[in-house]
């Protein structure tokens, strides 16, 4: 392997890392050490933040493959995220006190 194949390896195993650490903060994927599924909406977005970092210092250093790479995480990270902090909201809005609902039906 070549110096260049093993930076780009690099590259990616750093990206996927990111993904993989953002996936497992929005509770998409078990976290391997507890078996569990946790969410941390605050910890997934710095690992997308971490990420739009690199893609911003790293603009116009990419291979086509690094930077296709790079991309469709962000954005597949990003569209998982808005679904999760939607979902985090809606579950707080909704209230739990039914009785109300109850009582207008009798």
């Amino acid at each position: 392997m070549g110096k260049s194949e093993k930076e780009t390896a690099l590259f990616m195993g750093l990206v996927l890392m990111f993904h993989n650490a953002a996936m497992q903060h929005m509770g998409k994927v078990k976290n391997p050490l507890t078996d569990k599924i946790d969410r941390d909406l605050e910890q997934a977005q710095f690992a997308i933040d971490t990420l739009d970092m690199v893609a911003l210092k790293t603009q116009g250093n990419l291979t086509d493959e690094e930077s296709r790479l790079l991309t469709n995480v962000l954005r597949d990270l990003k569209l998982n995220y808005v679904d999760e902090k939607a979902k985090a909201e809606g579950s707080e809005s909704k209230p739990t006190d039914t009785s109300t609902k109850d009582n207008e039906k009798n």
